[in-house]
């Protein structure tokens, strides 16, 4: 751990994970039933999640920044049999004792409350021996509820062997960015997101070691790179933009010369970010588009990058088909929906109308991103679907703008949305909080519409300016941009005015 200096040997990661397999079975769980679990970042969440995979669960790791209705939701949507959680989510976890009539285990970290016992205790009686005949477990984590209701996410493979089980991210780990046991990740996000979870059970696979940030601070992580000499490391945009904004002081302080590979991916990173790292940096820097969902894999390394600027890379391990509102591939460079042929298959948990929207009569799958393709295969995304705005019949793609807005030194994070307009139907608009010293003012409000202006069309930029004291994010750094629009949308019965 980052911060605490706490260490688990693998020795002991694997002693705990057996007692959690054995505990689970002891309970009654078989292969392929359902756990949940909540955790802010705990020494005791890997060897959780790899007791869970023994053990051959379908495992669902939530988000601690949840609402006790959604958590109980998604509890309930995957039909959990147990949930486990820790003493800093007590107040939610007796919220929740009355609304989990089919969670048979309750076990709390570090102290309990009626309802729960202590996972402490639960797991010190159960032996350190292995299960026998196991079976490979598997995640099924939600979407993050940015265009709706979180659905969990399930790939379509058969039970496997344990011994036999192959771990996909431990081979990208090795063949893309050149890991081995002697690596060290560094691990800034939310261990319950789909890409930290995977990448720090990858490396364990490997066989290298993982340093988990408890919270992810700019400084504390440039700080953290150079204590523990970090070779690896994955972060968002976002966690780019925190650090480019540090004073020049504090960011040379830092040795990052360790590094051999920072990857980025969740969400599109401005040009102008990514050219101030890799400056920084060096060309260590790798990106991928992907989701959860496992479906496809693009990448590039900073030179693909480089002769490419602004794109998300080339596909690796599949193909990709630009597709129109008629169904059809649209022509090369010309923008449409992104999807995915030949990657792995999956489905939505107990929704058999979204798995089928999400796949074209041909086989193909989407996430539901729009982007283009250029002449020598690159994929340049431009936002997701359910952003667009249309405005007098134009459709903007609100990404363009952010990352305008984003550069602008007196913006600390930016959303752009399309807000009702009677006579275009929407329009645009930035809701911004500054940067830390600067006042809000109708002045600023204006000078950043103009700022917008020197840089793209005038119909892709901000009418109007709101501000607000911070913007909704999920800790990966993933724009909750759907609160946003509701708000400026309540009243409405249609997008149609």
């Amino acid at each position: 751990m980052a911060e605490s200096g706490e260490v688990i040997t693998f020795a002991q990661l694997d002693a705990e994970a057996n007692q959690v397999s054995q505990l689970m079975r002891a309970a009654g769980l078989q292969p392929g039933d359902h756990v949940a679990y909540c955790l802010e970042n705990h020494p005791r969440f890997l060897p959780l999640t790899w007791g869970f995979h023994y053990a051959g669960l379908i495992y669902t790791a939530m988000s601690s920044r949840l609402t006790t209705d959604e958590m109980a939701y998604i509890i309930e949507n995957s039909g959990a049999k147990a949930f486990i959680t820790s003493n800093y989510k007590r107040e939610q976890a007796e919220e929740l004792a009355d609304q989990m009539p089919n969670v048979s285990v309750r076990l709390m970290m570090d102290g309990t409350i009626d309802g729960f016992e202590s996972y402490e205790e639960a797991i010190a009686g159960q032996p350190t021996e292995p299960l026998e005949n196991r079976v490979a477990g598997a995640d099924m984590l939600y979407s993050s509820g940015t265009t709706g209701r979180p659905k969990g996410i399930i790939p379509k493979n058969d039970p496997v062997n344990l011994d036999d089980a192959d771990h996909q991210v431990s081979g990208l780990l090795g063949l893309l960015f050149g890991m081995d046991e002697t690596a060290i990740y560094l691990s800034p996000a939310p261990l319950y997101h789909a890409a930290p979870l995977r990448f720090c059970m990858g490396t364990h696979v490997i066989g290298a070691t993982v340093v988990v940030m408890e919270r992810f601070d700019p400084e504390a992580y440039l700080a953290a790179i150079a204590k523990y000499k970090a070779t690896h490391t994955q972060v968002v945009p976002t966690m780019f933009v925190r650090m480019l904004k540090l004073d020049e002081a504090v960011r040379s302080a830092h040795d990052v010369s360790s590094l051999k590979a920072a990857v980025h991916a969740a969400a599109p990173c401005p040009v102008a970010v990514k050219e101030q790292m890799i400056e920084w940096w060096g060309p260590v820097i790798h990106e991928y588009y992907a989701g959860t969902e496992g479906n496809g894999f693009v990448y590039c390394n900073s030179d693909m990058w480089m002769g490419h600027k602004g794109t998300v890379g080339m596909p690796i391990n599949c193909s990709l088909h630009i597709v129109g509102e008629d169904g059809e591939e649209v022509a090369q460079g010309e923008e449409g929906t992104i999807y995915f042929e030949g990657g792995s298959e999956f489905e939505y948990h107990g929704d058999d109308e979204k798995t089928a929207s999400s796949r074209h009569p041909k086989g193909w799958s989407t996430l539901g991103d729009v982007g283009k393709v250029d002449e020598d295969g690159f994929l340049y995304l431009t936002d997701r679907k359910a952003y667009m705005i249309i405005s007098g019949g134009v459709n903007i793609y609100p990404q363009e703008a952010e990352n305008i807005l984003t550069m602008h030194p007196q913006v600390f994070d930016v959303a752009v949305i399309g807000v009702p307009n009677p006579d275009f139907g929407e329009e645009v608009k930035a809701v911004v909080q500054v940067a830390e010293g600067v006042e809000p003012s109708d002045e600023l409000g204006r000078e950043l519409v103009a700022y917008c202006r020197e840089h793209l069309a005038d119909v892709k930029c901000p009418r109007t300016i709101d501000f607000r004291d911070e913007l909704p994010r999920h800790p990966t750094g993933k724009l909750y941009k759907r609160l946003l629009k509701d708000e400026y949308w309540a009243g409405h019965d249609s997008r149609i005015i």
